[in-house]
């Protein structure tokens, strides 16, 4: 039987969402990839000792990082639920039809019963819809998400991927339902910056949320695996990603080095360093990681020893970012 270690507490560093009660790890595991059907759920089963982060379409095919995680849920972390943070979201492509999709009051509370089903819950902490949709009103929207915390499906209520305007409407509505909207999940690493840094920020701070980062090494680009250029088998080189292909890669590749530069010197890895970069942000509760082998979750935790840029530090990284 599994048995936490005593010690879990005293490593991490956790942080309030926003104006919130609840309070999150500087990092949260996701379960994007690596925890499908064709993934070894021993070595599932290795990682998912942290927190965590879920969608309903995630895995290989949709719904199986959910169903794999309510699994070993059941196996060997029900005694922890009290102690977990635990989220889902809804929004995108997951069933055939017009409610396997977006942000009808429809869709979204078939996905959280399903979700719930799939991981054999009775309620998250986190719910979020995935995205805006553009054909539903976000009243429905809202109203949706709301009737789950109602019926105590939620705890709390979190959007991601959306623009400021959208987020500040959306804060409005939810206030007046005396919502428990509490957090914002968006893409920000130190190559995409603009949504955060310069769209969200104030739209969060006026209403008391928080943000939770996706992607922090942009898909892997901010790790050692592209200082001597892009790898044969690495999933850039066979196209795989879409939005990191290597025509998208080849101006970076001189970024990277000189960033790793200024991690090295910091004793730190580029992912730890850029792990760092997350949380500097003031709005930034947790950042989200994902991890194939439980040494690379390991590896990503010891950026707690170094959280501190100084400013000579900062200035250098500004200066390469800005280098066409």
């Amino acid at each position: 039987m599994y048995v936490a270690d005593k010690t879990r507490y005293e490593n991490m560093e956790y942080r309030k969402s926003g104006q919130s009660g609840l309070k999150l790890p500087l990092l949260s595991l996701g379960l994007w990839q690596n925890f499908g059907e064709y993934d070894p759920i021993s070595n599932q089963r290795e990682i998912l000792k942290g927190a965590f982060d879920l969608a309903n379409n995630y895995g290989g095919p949709a719904g199986a990082a959910e169903t794999n995680f309510g699994r070993l849920f059941k196996e060997d972390l029900k005694p922890y639920r009290d102690e977990l943070i635990i989220s889902s979201k809804a929004g995108y492509y997951m069933w055939d039809g017009p409610y396997g999709n977006w942000g009808s009051r429809k869709s979204i509370i078939a996905s959280c019963d399903q979700s719930l089903q799939r991981m054999g819950l009775d309620y998250v902490d986190i719910f979020y819809h995935h995205r805006p949709d553009p054909e539903t009103p976000l009243e429905e929207t809202a109203e949706a998400l709301m009737q789950l915390v109602r019926q105590g499906k939620a705890l709390y209520i979190g959007i991601s991927n959306y623009n400021g305007a959208d987020t500040q409407k959306m804060a409005e509505i939810l206030r007046k339902k005396d919502a428990p909207f509490v957090i914002h999940q968006m893409r920000y690493n130190l190559f995409s910056r603009e949504l955060l840094e310069t769209d969200l920020a104030p739209v969060l701070a006026e209403n008391g949320l928080g943000a939770i980062t996706f992607s922090p090494l942009a898909q892997g680009l901010l790790t050692n695996r592209y200082l001597h250029g892009i790898p044969e088998e690495s999933r850039a080189h066979r196209k795989e990603i879409p939005f990191l292909s290597e025509e998208q890669i080849a101006p970076t590749l001189r970024k990277i080095t000189q960033l790793q530069e200024v991690a090295e010197a910091r004793g730190q890895t580029l992912a730890q360093m850029a792990l760092v970069w997350n949380v500097r942000q003031p709005s930034v509760t947790s950042v989200l990681v994902g991890a194939s082998r439980l040494s690379q979750l390991q590896e990503s935790v010891k950026m707690k020893d170094n959280l501190v840029f100084a400013p000579e530090e900062l200035a250098t990284i500004e200066t390469i970012l800005a280098e066409n």
